[in-house]
């Protein structure tokens, strides 16, 4: 069964059997996606992070299914009812919805009244109306009379029977399998405003009067419209098609699965009406629940491929590096809290000022801010995005001109989403000793304007808020994917081993929270490491986890040069055999582009070390220890423009993504709310995916083309050719038009 997984998984992911059985071999030993995907390349063919994290999640799944097979099988043995034909059915089945429906007939359930009416022998009577429908439904009922099982009439032995033939029905797997595949394919959902909840619900109010068919309707669609349904705005119905004729199409299709036919011959409008009864109370009802549980799985997929998406590139946006940063969490009544950090992310020195409503200390404020540059040498001002931002940030645009030709001052809004559930959590109590939860915020502001990564991995990822109605979707699904994606991105990186954090060693491949304390213990006994092979000495970090997360780990200045790449210590023979072959030493090599390029991967490659890795540890050799995020670059937002009211049809704007989704981009241009650029918009071809284009942290120019004050919304575009729209004839957010094609949410307006 194993090598059937193993081949199905191929087939899926266009790759070779030996590739899939070679990765389930070293995961399943407990070597990690991104080792594995950097390090064992000739093992795995070269198999991506990307197309590996797409076989582990499909393995679990296929593996599952395997489990739940061999449980069925046993099930259905133990009644005595396993046939050579239902056991080659369950072994072919490819789904767990398949085996569900095989299984069905079989499953022990609460007595129905099916099972009520074969206890009262009523069984016999459903197969001779269905075998032979000449006979007369009344005549053969009146012979099935049975009082102590309160059958004291045909009519309650005909609805016994028609029971019985309405769970045969509901249960033929084949039939059901059809039906549901019919119906995916010509059904739809639709909409209405619930009774009283018109006023409550506006912000669904797209859905209030709405349909679209399964196949169309994508999933940011599908989540508001269940969304809606959970907060008693929307009744939402599956409909099987749009008319009476779809209806009779699925009536006609289990008829014909069971040979009903209207003939005239006695029993025929017996069957036929047992068969819609059958449809209508018991199947239609099954199919809907099915369908609504694929429709929910599906948009819950693509949601959290989104989250994970936008993660990534939150997590892999451009540092602003080694340099002394103040950071300001900004606020009104409670003031805005400063923090001044070092190079390193050590804190300076902390206040709080009140230049806003109701104090106005502006002048003041602007002295403090002033005096804590000076006495710094602050190069970059970080503004968190929440509330009084744009005031802040206004604060600090006469900051810089203040100390214009004294200091050389850049001031960045950046998200602070999670900065206060960092700043109350049990590590930044640790981290951050004698210091008050609300500078905390300010001190998280700094960091991840320096280094994104190293900041953000402090923080449970689904508090980061770069989501689609994250809050609806299964936790352990969410969490497993984004964790997913913080350990490659991380490990992609790449971590200094003397000054990273315990969050961002748990991280790296191959080390647990616990083992990535007892580094930190050690460094702060024994100072720094000067070796990768001091990690040997850390308690309980043995060879498996040193081989995991070696490659992962720099140590710049140390013994070794090769200890500050990427080159696993498992490879330095192999740099050895490059050093004998070019006679240089190993800081000639380093960076040395003239001579790298000349040699050739296979003269250095043994049957350990093929050519992938050889070429990989070349291009390290080149650029050792590259950190693969873009250069830092910073929005200028609009002197001026401060809110949504201050917002023009036709402006040009300088702005900054906060998140894409799949109907487009979110755009913070500094009025507190995101803007949102439609797919459509983005650019002046077709765009099938916003990512195509662009990806959170990205500056861009924009156009607005409507703004709607009383919802808040603001329509914007990447095509500055594009003609604002009309008064009147708002876009309501960039929802698609069309049938069924409003309704994409803003996000919620950014605040304390």
């Amino acid at each position: 069964m194993a090598q059937a997984i193993d081949q199905r998984i191929a087939e899926e992911l266009s790759v070779g059997a030996h590739q899939v059985r070679a990765a389930v071999a070293l995961l399943d030993d407990g070597s990690t996606v991104p080792f594995v995907a950097r390090y064992r390349k000739e093992a795995t063919g070269g198999l991506t992070d990307e197309q590996l994290r797409a076989l582990e999640e499909r393995l679990g799944y296929l593996r599952e299914l395997e489990a739940r097979r061999a449980a069925i099988l046993e099930s259905v043995a133990e009644q005595g009812k396993l046939t050579e034909e239902l056991t080659a059915q369950i072994e072919a089945a490819d789904t767990k919805s398949r085996l569900e429906d095989l299984y069905a007939p079989y499953k022990q359930k609460r007595r129905t009244k099916a099972q009520i009416a074969r206890e009262a022998g009523l069984e016999p009577l459903a197969e001779t109306l269905l075998s032979d429908p000449t006979q007369d439904p009344e005549t053969v009922a009146a012979g099935f009379l049975n009082p102590e099982a309160e059958i004291n009439d045909t009519a309650a032995a005909l609805a016994g029977a028609r029971a019985i033939l309405t769970e045969r029905y509901g249960e033929d797997a084949d039939l059901i399998g059809e039906l549901r595949e019919r119906m995916w394919r010509r059904g739809r959902i639709v909409s209405r405003v619930r009774d009283g909840a018109a006023e409550k619900g506006a912000k669904f109010s797209d859905y209030f009067d709405f349909a679209e068919t399964f196949t169309t309707l994508p999933s940011h669609r599908v989540l508001a419209l269940l969304r809606g349904e959970k907060e008693e705005v929307l009744s939402l119905a599956l409909d099987p098609g749009e008319d009476e004729a779809d209806a009779a199409a699925y009536e006609a299709m289990i008829a014909a699965k069971f040979g009903i036919e209207d003939r005239g011959r006695a029993a025929d409008a017996w069957l036929a009406k047992t068969v819609s009864w059958a449809w209508r109370t018991r199947i239609l009802i099954k199919l809907g629940v099915d369908l609504r549980m694929r429709l929910w799985q599906g948009a819950e997929d693509e949601a959290v491929k989104v989250f994970a998406a936008n993660l990534r590139d939150l997590l892999l946006a451009a540092p602003a590096g080694h340099k002394t940063v103040m950071g300001l969490d900004p606020g009104y009544r409670t003031g805005v809290k400063v923090a001044v950090v070092d190079p390193t992310g050590k804190v300076l020195d902390t206040t709080a000022i009140y230049p806003h409503q109701p104090q106005n200390r502006w002048d003041a404020s602007l002295a403090a801010l002033a005096a804590l540059v000076q006495k710094h040498g602050v190069e970059l001002v970080a503004i968190g995005n929440g509330t009084a931002s744009r005031e802040t940030d206004r604060l600090a645009a006469d900051l810089a001109k203040l100390l214009a030709g004294k200091a050389n001052l850049t001031k960045i809004v950046v998200s602070e989403a999670g900065a206060s559930v960092y700043s109350a959590s049990a590590y930044a109590t640790k981290e951050l000793p004698g210091l008050d939860v609300s500078l905390r915020g300010a001190v998280s502001i700094a960091r991840r304007l320096q280094d994104p990564l190293a900041e953000l991995v402090k923080i449970e990822p689904k508090h980061i808020g770069v989501g689609q109605y994250q809050h609806d979707l299964t936790e352990s699904k969410l969490t497993r994917s984004l964790e997913a994606v913080v350990e490659d991105a991380v490990n992609a990186v790449g971590v200094d081993l003397n000054t990273a954090s315990v969050p961002l060693l748990s991280q790296v491949s191959g080390l647990s929270e616990s083992i990535a304390a007892n580094i930190v213990a050690w460094r702060d006994e024994h100072g720094r490491f000067g070796d990768r092979k001091d990690l040997l000495k850390v308690a309980r970090l043995g060879p498996k986890a040193f081989e995991q997360a070696a490659g992962f780990l720099r140590i710049s200045g140390g013994a070794n040069p090769l200890d500050a790449s990427a080159v696993h210590p498992e490879a330095y023979p192999v740099v050895e055999r490059i050093l004998a072959g070019t006679g240089e030493g190993v800081a000639g090599l380093i960076g040395n582009t003239a001579t790298l390029r000349k040699l050739k991967p296979g003269d250095f490659a043994d049957e350990r070390f093929g050519v992938p890795t050889v070429s990989d540890i070349l291009a390290e050799l080149e650029k050792p220890g590259r950190d693969p995020r873009p250069e830092f670059k910073a929005a200028a937002f609009k002197e001026g423009v401060e809110k949504v009211a201050d917002l023009e049809p036709g402006m040009v704007l300088e702005g900054a993504v906060t998140n894409v989704a799949a109907f487009g981009a979110f755009v913070d241009v500094g009025v507190h709310q995101d803007g949102l650029v439609h797919i459509s918009a983005l650019a002046n071809r077709y765009v099938a995916d916003p990512r195509e284009v662009v990806k959170p942290g990205d500056v861009v120019r924009v156009k607005v083309l409507s703004v709607d004050l009383e919802r808040q919304r603001i329509s914007l575009s990447m095509r500055l050719d594009d003609e604002p729209e009309a008064a009147g004839a708002q876009r309501g957010g960039g929802g698609r038009r069309g049938k069924g094609g409003k309704g994409e949410r803003q996000p919620r307006q950014r605040g304390g």
